[in-house]
């Protein structure tokens, strides 16, 4: 009896779901990984270079389902959190918020018109900036690539390598990309 007894626990344990990621008083998951900035792309840029990172802006909302999904279904998955962790500085925007926001050209704006300003209409959007310096005026025309949306873990991770190994540089589409990566990984024949 002890034995089925352990064997309960142990089914319990797995099936429960991992702790939720922490909320903000915005409504916003808050991870350990996200920094915490005065929103200026310039600053934030320069930062994210002299860390040998990659600036990551991912836009959200209260409420946002998909949002959640990545936060605690995606996001967690041992490889994204390490590459979210050691590769990219995440600063978060929320496409309602009235926080300033300053582009790249020195345009300040609460968080919704930035929002408008940059072409951001769904959360999650995850705006994967170039490194180095730019001349651009708008860090949307500066982002190397722009994921609307949620999706599963392989996309997503394989989004995050492709940005690190400058794929957009290269002459393999991200489409592609991935798809050679599912194959190689053994996930798809």
């Amino acid at each position: 009896m002890r034995f089925l007894g352990f064997v309960f626990a142990v089914l319990m344990a797995v099936s429960m779901p991992a702790i939720a990621v922490e909320m903000g008083d915005d409504g916003l998951h808050k991870p350990t990984w996200l920094e915490d900035t005065f929103k200026d792309v310039r600053e934030d840029l320069a930062t994210a270079n002299a860390q040998g990172k990659r600036l990551l802006i991912i836009w959200e909302q209260r409420g946002c389902i998909y949002c959640n999904k990545m936060h605690n279904e995606i996001f967690p998955q041992p490889e994204i959190d390490k590459l979210l962790r050691e590769k990219f500085y995440v600063v978060q925007m929320n496409l309602f918020g009235d926080l300033e926001v300053t582009d790249l050209d020195g345009t300040v704006l609460p968080e919704r018109e930035m929002a408008g300003r940059w072409g951001i209409i769904f959360t999650p959007t995850m705006m994967f900036m170039r490194d180095g310096e730019t001349d651009e005026d708008l860090a949307s025309e500066f982002a190397a690539a722009t994921m609307p949306g949620a999706f599963g873990k392989y996309t997503t991770r394989h989004l995050m390598e492709w940005i690190l190994q400058k794929g957009y540089d290269g002459d393999e589409p991200f489409q592609k990309y991935h798809a050679r990566m599912l194959k190689e990984e053994g996930i798809i024949e």
